[in-house]
């Protein structure tokens, strides 16, 4: 699907602006607007609780952002870097991308609310695209052919991201649903019976054991391990691939 990513220059800025008594901001709107994500959830960020909360009249978010859809994706490039912040590649590829894997996903599920709603946009914004190089770069330096490094950065990133709605959404529930849902390993399939689930049963212990706690680390190292094979792939040589990979 495309997806329109607006240049940096072409966005509103504006210095910091005193009203109300409060020096407005960009990174004070940016803030708050996690804040707000985090106790009300998507319907409490609208432009009248934005301008309450921070004691400024609703209209001066438009000094900063076209829209509280701007304001999101900035907020999506705000989580992309605080997951960078104090991140340096070691020149160690495989070690420096599951690095920048967790952190990603640690930085989206501090956040569950903002995860959620910002994980599937593309905002072209400077710490989504420093975070794109970072990752780039380490696989063209890792010495991957280009479009071998595209190919392992698409499947990285939307990983990462992927996990990271799925695990936000699954944090972001009321307690009593998620302790419910995750129940149901104990309560239900731990119970079925051999009989008719054999496969569930002989491994019902170990369902349990893991089917709460998130697979990304899991699925991490899978693609780091493809990622592997890649570069100890004789030049030329074919790769494993999927059918939308050959098609391509």
């Amino acid at each position: 699907m495309a997806k329109k990513v607006v240049p940096e220059g072409e966005r509103r800025r504006r210095k910091p602006v005193k009203a109300g008594g409060v020096v407005l901001s960009e990174r004070l709107y940016i803030e708050t607007a996690l804040r707000m994500l985090q106790e009300h959830g998507r319907d409490g960020l609208t432009v009248r609780r934005l301008g309450a909360a921070i004691g400024a009249d609703p209209s001066s978010l438009y000094r900063y952002f076209r829209s509280t859809d701007d304001l999101l994706l900035a907020v999506g490039d705000e989580l992309a870097g605080r997951a960078l912040r104090g991140w340096a590649p070691t020149g160690d590829w495989r070690a420096d991308l599951r690095e920048l894997g967790l952190r990603v996903h640690t930085a989206y599920l501090a956040h569950p609310q903002a995860a959620i709603l910002t994980a599937s946009r593309v905002s072209g914004r400077s710490h989504e695209i420093a975070a794109d190089e970072a990752i780039l770069g380490v696989l063209r330096t890792a010495g991957l052919p280009d479009a071998e490094a595209v190919r392992v950065y698409h499947a990285f990133i939307d990983q990462a991201l992927a996990f990271a709605a799925l695990d936000a959404a699954a944090l972001a529930l009321p307690h009593t649903a998620r302790a419910a849902d995750e129940a149901v390993w104990q309560a239900t399939y731990a119970r079925l019976p051999a009989g008719t689930h054999p496969h569930i049963a002989a491994t019902a212990p170990r369902l349990v054991a893991r089917m709460n706690t998130s697979a990304y680390p899991t699925a991490l190292e899978m693609l780091l391990d493809s990622a592997a094979a890649a570069l100890n792939s004789p030049p030329g040589g074919a790769r494993p691939s999927n059918g939308a990979d050959a098609a391509r």
